[in-house]
């Protein structure tokens, strides 16, 4: 069963979210600056009536005794940016916790009136707003 969508309050506007990039998924070829960088692709969310976009709270890691970027890094995702909560809502979008059997750590992004689906300026605003969390040596952050 999805998890409802719904903005949770403990959440707070400075708090970190981690969302793994997935080079077979994420990175795409960029000819103007002759590198590989991040697709808008990495900040959609899922299919179905209720797919947000799956992020890690970095606080809840942090307060498990967890390395972070250890946590999220694995051989299928080579790296990871980050977006502070108020971000996240300054672009009209919610996070809630949805932990999973294998990651307690994990939480979704919604749309607000469409859980979802993310307006293409919604995904600029993301895009714009991260940072890596853990670098991909060779890869552009953005377009410039």
């Amino acid at each position: 069963m999805e998890q409802q969508p719904y903005d949770e309050p403990e959440l707070t506007t400075e708090d970190t979210l981690i969302r793994r990039v997935d080079p077979k998924n994420h990175l795409v070829w960029d000819e103007d600056l002759q590198c590989k960088r991040i697709s808008s692709k990495l900040f959609s969310p899922s299919s179905g009536k209720n797919g947000g976009m799956s992020v890690d709270v970095e606080k809840l890691i942090v307060a498990d005794g967890e390395n972070p970027k250890t946590y999220v890094t694995s051989p299928k995702y080579l790296g990871s940016v980050c977006l502070t909560v108020g971000s996240v809502r300054g672009s009209n979008l919610q996070v809630g916790y949805t932990p999973k059997p294998d990651n307690p750590y994990h939480a979704d992004v919604w749309g607000t009136n469409r859980p979802n689906r993310f307006t293409g300026r919604q995904k600029r605003e993301l895009m714009n707003s991260c940072s890596w969390y853990v670098e991909i040596a060779e890869v552009c952050l953005r377009a410039a």
